[in-house]
């Protein structure tokens, strides 16, 4: 183990001494911060409503007896060095962002200790999540010193707020380097002291992710850096890199800017920010099918003005883009409905000769020029695009209360009425019927069965999603009976 790690391993479970807080505010966030090591405790995002209390706003960093999730600095590899622990002083200086200005600071200064004296400077700007954190290590000893900043994020492990037992997403920590790229660490795994990332690189980044959410220190500056993840507590973790800040003669200073974002994961902001921090939203195994929809669908909200008529628009153009494998698709089910009959009949005639059955059956099949799995082929070669598609809708923030039309007021919000999940299932109910009954009546029943239960499911499903399948649902069908009626079937 690194002698910072068991320095940083050592600090974090000392109990903490009395302390005081300071509140500032700007135009998207209002903030709290702790005189014990200047830390960042709270922070409201204003823009955002809460999911389980509409008159008030997400706390995404939280200090209290029910949940704990902090942004915490200070320094290692000297003895007796300020840290995250010790108590520092807040100078005077506004606390609300005052009209026309652009940026508030909060200072906070330590006491001499370990030989040094660290002052932290907070800089939040208008309508910015980044806040930039500079670090200033004075040396007021005799003697050179070498001190290494630690930042970090502490949060306990339980779930993020409006999390579904329906679908999952991911809440923990996670590290990026250019090198292994992004990298999940379960919290689980953690406690094992099993968690596998990147230990050491000269760029990268920590974060804290959930839904819609996250938190990271970032510096993006080519500079020698460690990453560490660790249990610290009962249910409590923390992730975080540490930093050498060079040497330090007699008198003189050191110093350290990064910047520590808090805020929702808006893909576009958080690429400009620091390289790869957009993968926070997660997309799971589709990232490189899930960025590109969204990047569309994104330029038809900005054409339509509203997420809703946006995601109808996207579905529709994917259903363009595959019109003729679909068309593939349906004309095979045609066929097959066509001669659905006959092969019952067969069934129920040789339901004792199961071999000469598998036999005729393949010759009507020749004779008909039917493929029985013409129809599964081409469905399954675009079902990558419209899982792709379902992580996209649930996994973007600016679903979060965007409103479509009508009773629909919030995209990420299940329907109040369950009138589109109604919906839903009547047309997945209405595509079964379409298609040709498997010869199975096993899988005949299962094919009724199936869209009831995913019926039940959606119907606490987002409503951004469940208006996705709708209309690809009415689409299908669409083409699917055009199809039918072409080839002559009858339904």
């Amino acid at each position: 183990m690194p002698p910072w790690l068991s320095s940083v391993a050592l600090i974090t479970s000392v109990q903490a001494p009395a302390s005081e807080t300071v509140e500032i505010r700007t135009d998207v966030i209002k903030a709290t911060l702790d005189s014990q090591g200047g830390s960042l405790v709270r922070v409201e995002l204003l823009k955002h409503k809460d999911e389980s209390d509409p008159s008030g706003n997400v706390v995404l960093l939280k200090r209290s007896a029910g949940h704990t999730y902090v942004a915490q600095t200070g320094l290692v590899g000297i003895a007796g060095a300020p840290n995250h622990l010790n108590t520092m002083t807040v100078q005077p200086g506004a606390r609300e962002l005052a009209e026309g200005a652009q940026e508030l600071v909060v200072r906070f200064e330590s006491p001499e200790m370990g030989g040094v004296k660290l002052i932290k400077t907070y800089s939040f700007k208008r309508g910015d999540y980044a806040v930039s954190v500079k670090h200033e290590v004075q040396n007021v000893s005799a003697a050179p010193l070498s001190p290494q900043l630690y930042v970090q994020l502490m949060r306990d492990g339980s779930a993020g707020p409006g999390e579904s037992s329906f679908y999952a997403t991911f809440t923990g920590p996670a590290v990026y380097t250019d090198k292994a790229k992004f990298q999940k660490l379960d919290f689980k795994d953690i406690e094992k002291s099993k968690a596998e990332f990147e230990k050491s690189a000269s760029d990268g980044w920590v974060a804290m992710v959930q839904h819609y959410f996250a938190s990271a220190w970032l510096r993006n500056a080519q500079s020698p850096r460690e990453f560490f993840a660790r249990k610290v507590d009962n249910n409590l973790y923390t992730v975080g890199m540490v930093f050498p800040m060079g040497q330090a003669a007699p008198g003189a200073s050191v110093s350290a800017e990064d910047l520590l974002f808090v805020g929702p994961q808006e893909e576009k902001k958080l690429a400009v920010l620091a390289p790869g921090l957009e993968l926070v939203k997660d997309y799971g195994w589709f990232t490189i099918l899930s960025k590109p929809l969204f990047w569309l669908l994104d330029q038809l909200h900005k054409l339509l003005g509203n997420w809703g008529w946006a995601i109808i628009a996207l579905v529709v153009l994917l259903k363009i883009a595959f019109y003729w494998l679909n068309a593939s698709a349906y004309r095979s089910m045609a066929k097959m409905k066509a001669v659905n009959p006959r092969i019952m009949e067969l069934r129920e005639r040789l339901k004792d000769k199961p071999q000469q059955m598998q036999q005729e059956m393949m010759r009507i099949y020749r004779e008909e020029k039917v493929n029985p799995i013409g129809s599964c082929l081409p469905i399954f070669l675009q079902m990558p695009f419209f899982i792709a598609l379902y992580w996209v809708l649930l996994s973007s923030v600016e679903m979060r209360h965007a409103p479509w039309i009508l009773w629909i007021t919030d995209l990420s919000a299940k329907d109040p009425y369950y009138i589109l999940p109604v919906l839903m299932t009547v047309t997945s109910l209405f595509q079964v019927w379409l298609n040709p009954a498997p010869p199975d009546p096993v899988q005949a029943k299962m094919m009724w069965i199936m869209p009831l239960a995913f019926g039940v499911m959606f119907f606490f499903f987002p409503s951004g999603l469940v208006l996705y399948w709708l209309v690809n649902n009415i689409l299908s069908i669409a083409q699917q009976w055009m199809i039918n009626k072409q080839m002559g079937v009858q339904h």
